[in-house]
């Protein structure tokens, strides 16, 4: 499912700094897996070139079966909106929408029409249990609610990668651990792929398999059961 061959990728300035040296590393369809490491490891960087976000230096990325490296831009782009879902720490909900309308943004960029999108939309807000909450917008939600908005929009397109950076990071703990049952759930019921970023030992402890970053390289890989 996804696949990375002596990936690097450095940025340039005034230094060049290596945020990822020679990673390889081959994640199974299905596997729940949380990426640890210090602030500076290459955690999100990672996260940002397996989800087509940035290019590596060098190296080969697959996803889905799919070589990543060299492609265009467009079909890039095309990656993203079909096979990966993105949830972040910090929702990036559109404050002038509904939570519906959040929700349906990813199908109408796909060529959607609205009832359609807006039916599927319904269906995943009554999946995270928001039902009620369909019409309020972001301003009105708690941020456990405001994070599982942001899980049905990612699943909007039933994609078979799931890619969160610190999903519980902004919530406290009560409603982080309910987003991460959350999480563990859909995951069982989609069969998708998951990786999480995460500076929470429980939950990385939660998940089937643990990637240790450190400067750059994977420095431990963990199995669980």
């Amino acid at each position: 499912m996804i696949e990375l061959r002596g990936v690097s990728k450095q940025f340039e300035g005034k230094r060049k700094v290596t945020a990822l040296e020679n990673v390889d590393l081959l994640v199974p369809k299905g596997e729940l897996v949380s990426i640890v490491g210090a602030s500076g490891s290459g955690k999100s960087t990672l996260l940002n070139l397996i989800g087509g976000l940035d290019r590596p230096s060098s190296g080969q990325i697959f996803v889905d079966g799919q070589n990543l490296t060299g492609i265009s831009d467009d079909d890039l782009t095309r990656v993203r909106r079909d096979k990966i879902g993105f949830i972040f720490q910090f929702f990036n909900l559109l404050p002038t929408l509904t939570c519906l309308e959040n929700v349906a943004l990813p199908l109408h960029l796909r060529g959607w029409t609205r009832a359609k999108a807006h039916e599927r939309s319904r269906e995943l807000l009554e999946l995270v249990q928001l039902g009620a909450r369909m019409e309020h917008q972001p301003d009105e939600l708690s941020g456990g609610e405001r994070q599982r908005v942001a899980i049905a929009r990612a699943l909007s397109i039933f994609p078979p990668i799931v890619l969160a950076d610190e999903p519980t990071g902004n919530l406290d703990s009560h409603t982080g651990a309910e987003i991460l049952r959350l999480i563990h759930d859909l995951r069982d019921r989609l069969g998708a792929t998951v990786l999480v970023v995460t500076h929470d030992a429980k939950v990385a402890e939660s998940c089937q398999r643990t990637l240790t970053l450190r400067d750059g390289r994977i420095i431990g890989d963990e199995r669980r059961g």
